[in-house]
């Protein structure tokens, strides 16, 4: 691997703040807008769905196919995404971002309300949701380091992910709730509500954010997506953490693109039931998060990315094993052992990035390993929708599910079997 051309600047040491983050004004900021919005697009993920089957009729890969759409952007402009985020303050991309996606998701109701909504819209709505994320969480994975020291980074990844776990209860089971009393339609008018939430919070912090450093010589796209590029392939810990996270979304994203189908038409639950199942599914992630930390400690980082992916693997078997009546438990039990799983590997895997990586490259490198990690988002939507559409959501969750189990022997081939602890930074050419 080449080394980078351009270092970190490390963000000035300071002691350590009692009370933690918590005493971390805009850091605060930060963190209360992702959460709102977080609560609000976990509505969104069950309340789109439902919409599209209750109030539009769509089949089953009609709303695969939503959940493909909406990841999309990822395949089509994430590349080069991760150059232009680099090249500009990271904040006013992301409340930019937060203004287009609360505008796109009011459309819905005011669409519904005239009598002209549409599958066509819907389908709209999430790609062009789905091209703001991938701006806004670009950006905002490479302003986290910008706002906090090197040390505190663990913990604001911490914290971050467990508020957006804790997101995956509360959102669905509100979606849930609402759609059951005043309908689908209505549930996304909150997540509109939460991105002006998150856009406020972000345009109050005071930190300066600086422009970043120009390029030697005229700026390239090309290049500067190139030196991304090059710099995951070059690295043997970047590279197989991305070959597994694109493996591991396939299964994991191709049986939730199917999973509200399959628990309503298949077992015949209630949408309010349905969005509190998959929010109770989700309650691992809360304390995978809160336990990401003490879990490297104790057993190292880089075994505990091989721990976190033994248990978002097998134990995702449980899941198509639900059914009417008490067989729901075993959704429960295999989507709270999978999440805490996930939860615990995202802390990890984050934090390393986020502090491994030269402060110069990290929007394109964050890119470069989502290009994969989230491209293959949408292609396995399809696919357990296809494969939903032609056997039934059952059988498509099943196949997913089965994919997922295999997924952790990917980082047995990688260094992290021979290490207790990720490096600290990369090695020199």
């Amino acid at each position: 691997m080449s080394a980078p051309t351009t270092s970190r600047t490390p963000a000035p040491t300071r002691a350590r703040r009692r009370g933690g983050l918590f005493r971390h004004r805009d850091f605060r900021l930060l963190w209360t807008g992702q959460a709102v919005s977080s609560i609000g697009s976990n509505v969104t993920t069950v309340a789109l769905p439902l919409v599209a089957l209750a109030v539009l009729d769509a089949t089953t890969f009609q709303v695969a196919v939503l959940t493909a759409a909406a990841w999309l952007p990822w395949l089509l402009v994430g590349l080069p995404a991760g150059a232009w985020v680099d090249r500009l303050r990271r904040r006013p991309v992301m409340i930019v971002c937060d203004l287009v996606s609360a505008l796109l998701f009011l459309s819905v109701p005011v669409a519904a309300a005239l009598g002209v909504l549409t599958i066509a819209q819907l389908l709209a709505v999430a790609l062009g949701a789905g091209l703001a994320r991938v701006f806004f969480e670009t950006a905002d994975q490479a302003y986290l380091p910008t706002l906090l020291n090197p040390g505190e980074v663990p913990e604001g990844n911490a914290k971050l992910q467990a508020t957006q776990t804790a997101s995956y209860v509360v959102g669905p089971g509100l979606a849930g709730l609402i759609a059951q009393l005043a309908g689908a339609v209505t549930a996304l008018l909150l997540d509109a509500l939460s991105f002006l939430v998150s856009a406020a919070c972000l345009g109050r912090i005071r930190a300066v954010e600086h422009r970043p450093p120009r390029v030697d010589g005229p700026p390239s796209l090309r290049r500067e997506v190139a030196a991304g590029i090059r710099f995951v392939s070059g690295d043997p810990y970047l590279r197989v953490m991305t070959v597994f996270g694109a493996a591991s979304n396939i299964g994991l994203t191709g049986y939730q693109a199917v999973l509200v189908v399959f628990l309503i038409r298949s077992a015949g639950l209630s949408p309010g039931l349905v969005g509190l199942l998959i929010g109770l599914a989700s309650l691992g992630g809360i304390v995978g998060a809160a336990i990401a930390a003490a879990v490297a400690r104790r057993f190292g980082t880089a075994r505990a990315m091989l721990l976190a992916a033994l248990g978002a693997g097998p134990p995702a078997l449980l899941i198509p094993l639900a059914g009417p009546g008490l067989r729901v438990a075993w959704l429960l039990l295999g989507g709270v052992v999978v999440s805490l799983a996930v939860a615990v590997g995202n802390v990890v895997k984050g934090s390393f990035r986020q502090t491994y990586t030269p402060q110069a490259l990290l929007g394109r490198v964050t890119v470069s390993m989502q290009l994969l990690n989230y491209g293959m988002i949408p292609l396995s939507a399809v696919l357990a929708g296809a494969i939903g559409a032609a056997y039934g959501p059952g059988r498509a969750i099943w196949v997913m599910t089965g994919w997922l189990a295999v997924t952790p022997l990917i980082l047995l081939v990688g260094p992290l079997r021979r290490r207790r602890d990720l490096p600290a930074a990369p090695e020199p050419a």
